[in-house]
C-alpha cells in the first residue's frame, strides 16, 4: 500500500511527484520489535536523517500499523497448521522445504535460482517468504492428510481410460439461445454434412467456430458425463439433440470414433504409477484444503490487533489461537521483514519533510490538513447539493481503493501533500505572459495538419522532395500511408490531432503555426524523429473574450506550477539531505545462499502459552 493513494495524487497538488512515504519492513527479529508496538524497549537505529535517527521500534511500529492487519491473518493460518502437525507430531524440515522448492523448479525446467528470481521479479515474493508462506503451508497440509488418501482401482480405471481409451472426434455449434439451437440443429439433421458451414457461420465459440466447429476428441472421464454419453452415443455424422452447458446451448455432431491407444505391457508400470500419482496428488490437495476450512471453522480465534479496547485488555498480544498467544512483537518482526525497505523509505521522506517544516518554522494543522481533503472532494465532483464538499463519500471512495484506514489516508496522503504545499507557499507567482500562454494553449486556434513522420535524415530528405514535387493533399497522404513510421499518420493518411501553441512541441508548434494553408514545412527534428508537415488550415479560437477565462486560467496556471514547484523542493531536500540506511547496507550486504532460512523462519514458531 503506497502512502499517497491513487485518487489523491490524481487531485492533490503532488499529481506529479513520486514521493514514498510508505510502510516497508525492516529485516527485525522479534527481540528487534518496537517497543511501542511490542512492549519491548529496543531503541537499535535503522537510519539517521540528517543526525536525526529513525529507531526499530519507529520502523516497526509505521510498518504494523499499515501492514499488521493482514500479516496477522496469515501468521494465525499458518498457526493453526503448526498446531496441527505438532498434534499428531507431524515436521516439515528445512531439508524438506529446500528439496520440495527443487522440485517445482524442475518440473517448470528452470535452474532454482531462474525460478526464484522469477518470483521475485514476477510476483514480488521473496525466497523467504515462498519458502515461509507459501511451500511450507502446503507441505504440512498434504503431509496432514497423506494417510487418509488413497486411490482405489476404480479410479485408476477410469483415469486410465481418460487418457488411453476411445475417444470422439465431434463438430459443435454453440450459442445462448435454445430456439437458435433448435433451428440449427434441424438444419443440421436435414444436411448432415453442412453442419461445419453453420458451426463457421453461427457458433459463438470463436476458437471451434474458425476450424468448422471441430473440437478436441471426447473421451470417457474427462468432464461433463452429459456430453461424454450422448457423444458416445452417436453414429457417425450423427447429430445429437440440443444440451444445455451452463448458460449456453451445444448440439454436437459426430466425426468418427478414435480407438484406444495400447500402451505396451512394458510401459503399463511406468504409466500405473504416473496416473496413480496424479490422482493422489489432486485427492491431498481436495482434501487438504477441506482440512485447513475445518481448522479455520473449528479454531478458536481471538484478533486483538486493532480493537483498542482488546489491545489495552491483552496488552503485547496480537491474536489468540486455540488459547496460543500471537505477540504483536511476532507480527512486528514479520511486518518488517516483509515491507521494511519501503515502510523505512516512507520514513525517511517524511523526516525530510518535518525537519524542513521545523527550518521554515511552518506547521501544518488539522485546519490544513481538512482543508485539503475538502479541496480533493470538490476537484473530483463529491460535493452536496448546496456545493459544499462531501468529505464522508469521498473518504468512503478512497478507502474502497485499497486504504487501509482513514488516519493512514490523512498520515500518508494529504500530509505529505499539505507539508509540501507550505514549503512553496509564497514563492509562486504568475505572470500575464502566463496568462496569455495559457489562454494560447486551452482556448486559442489549432494548426490543423499532415504529417509523416520518418526515422532518419536521409529519408526525410528525399520524402520532402517527392511531397514539394506534388503539393497536393492526396499525393502528401499517400506519402504518409506508404513511408510514417508513427501508426496515426500512416493509418489516416497523414492526419493528426491538431497542434496548440504552448503545447509542449515547441519546434513543431514554431514550424506549424508559420504556413500558410496547403504550405509544406521544412523537415522538423525532434528527438530521434524527422517530421514533415503541410498545412490544412487553422480552427477558430475556442473562447475569444480572453477576459472571460482569466480567473480559472489562474487558478489552474498557479496549481500546475504549485506543482512544479514542490517537486524542485523536494528533490533538493533528497539531494542534499544526509542518509545513512544501514537498514539497506545490512540487506544488501547478506546474501541469500539458499532457497530456504533455517527452521526457524521456514515454519512460524510455536506460540506460548
Amino acid at each position: 500500500m503506497k502512502c499517497f493513494s491513487p485518487s489523491h495524487l490524481k487531485s492533490s497538488l503532488l499529481a506529479t511527484l513520486a514521493i514514498a512515504i510508505v510502510a516497508l519492513p525492516v529485516q527485525l527479529t522479534t527481540a528487534q520489535a518496537p517497543g511501542a508496538v511490542a512492549g519491548a524497549a529496543n531503541s537499535s537505529i535503522v537510519a539517521v536523517v540528517n543526525a536525526d535517527p529513525i529507531t526499530a521500534d519507529q520502523l516497526a511500529e509505521e510498518a504494523v500499523r499499515r501492514y499488521g492487519v493482514d500479516i496477522l491473518d496469515n501468521m494465525i493460518n499458518r498457526h493453526l497448521i503448526l498446531q496441527a502437525c505438532n498434534q499428531v507430531g507431524i515436521k516439515v524440515t528445512d531439508a524438506d522445504v529446500s528439496a520440495e522448492i527443487q522440485r517445482i523448479a524442475a518440473k517448470f525446467n528452470l535452474p532454482l535460482d531462474q525460478y526464484l528470481k522469477l518470483l521475485q521479479d514476477e510476483r514480488d515474493i521473496s525466497p523467504d517468504q515462498y519458502a515461509r508462506e507459501i511451500v511450507w503451508p502446503m507441505m504440512a497440509l498434504r503431509r496432514l492428510v497423506h494417510d487418509q488418501v488413497q486411490v482405489t482401482e476404480d479410479e485408476f480405471n477410469r483415469a486410465f481410460l481418460a487418457r488411453y481409451g476411445e475417444s470422439v472426434k465431434c463438430r459443435m455449434i454453440m450459442v445462448d439461445k435454445k430456439e437458435l439451437a433448435e433451428s440449427l440443429r434441424a438444419r443440421a439433421v436435414a444436411a448432415p454434412a453442412e453442419f461445419g458451414a453453420l458451426a463457421k457461420q453461427y457458433s459463438q465459440d470463436e476458437s471451434s467456430a474458425s476450424v468448422r466447429g471441430l473440437i478436441p476428441p471426447i473421451r470417457r472421464y474427462t468432464g461433463d458425463s452429459r456430453i461424454e454419453d450422448v457423444a458416445f452415443s452417436l453414429k457417425e455424422n450423427e447429430v445429437s439433440e440440443v444440451l444445455q452447458l451452463g448458460d449456453q446451448w451445444i448440439v454436437l455432431q459426430s466425426v468418427r470414433r478414435m480407438p484406444a491407444s495400447n500402451p505396451s505391457p512394458q510401459a503399463i508400470p511406468a504409466i500405473r504409477e504416473q496416473i496413480v500419482d496424479a490422482i493422489r496428488d489432486e485427492k491431498i490437495r481436495e482434501t487438504a484444503s477441506e482440512m485447513f476450512a475445518k481448522l479455520q471453522k473449528d479454531a478458536q480465534v481471538v484478533k486483538v490487533l486493532g480493537d483498542q479496547s482488546a489491545m489495552q485488555a491483552n496488552p503485547g498480544v496480537a491474536a489468540i489461537v486455540n488459547s496460543q498467544k500471537v505477540t504483536i512483537a511476532q507480527v512486528a518482526a514479520e511486518s518488517v521483514k516483509r515491507h521494511g525497505s519501503v515502510v523505512l523509505d516512507g520514513e525517511i521522506n517524511r523526516k525530510l519533510l518535518t525537519q524542513a517544516l521545523a527550518k521554515a518554522k511552518k506547521t501544518v494543522t488539522q485546519e490544513d490538513l481538512d482543508a485539503e481533503v475538502k479541496r480533493a472532494a470538490v476537484a473530483y465532483g463529491f460535493v452536496r447539493p448546496d456545493g459544499t464538499a462531501n468529505v464522508s463519500a469521498w473518504i468512503e471512495s478512497v478507502l474502497a481503493e485499497g486504504v487501509a484506514t482513514e488516519e493512514l489516508y490523512y498520515r500518508d496522503s494529504v500530509w505529505p501533500s499539505v507539508a509540501l504545499a507550505k514549503l512553496v507557499e509564497g514563492t509562486v507567482t504568475v505572470t500575464e505572459d502566463d496568462l496569455k500562454e495559457g489562454y494560447e494553449s486551452n482556448y486559442g486556434p489549432r494548426a490543423e495538419i499532415l504529417a509523416i513522420v520518418l526515422s532518419d535524415q536521409r529519408t526525410a530528405q528525399k520524402i520532402w522532395d517527392m511531397a514539394r514535387s506534388n503539393p497536393t493533399e492526396e499525393f502528401f497522404g499517400g506519402l504518409a500511408e506508404q513511408y510514417s513510421i508513427e501508426p496515426v499518420s500512416q493509418s489516416n493518411f497523414g492526419k493528426v490531432p491538431p497542434l496548440r501553441k504552448f503545447g509542449g512541441q515547441p519546434a513543431l508548434e514554431k514550424e506549424a503555426f508559420s504556413l500558410k494553408p496547403g504550405e509544406l514545412s521544412g523537415i522538423v527534428a525532434t528527438g530521434d524523429k524527422f517530421i514533415v508537415m503541410r498545412c490544412q488550415g487553422f480552427t477558430e479560437p475556442v473562447v475569444a473574450d480572453f477576459a472571460a477565462v482569466r480567473e480559472e486560467l489562474l487558478i489552474s496556471i498557479n496549481e500546475k506550477k504549485n506543482r512544479v514547484a514542490m517537486a524542485e523542493v523536494f528533490d533538493k531536500l533528497k539531494v542534499t539531505a544526509q542518509v545513512d540506511n544501514f537498514y539497506e547496507v545490512a540487506k544488501k550486504s547478506t546474501k541469500v545462499a539458499s532457497a530456504v532460512r533455517p527452521a526457524s523462519a521456514t515454519a512460524p514458531a510455536a506460540p506460548k502459552r
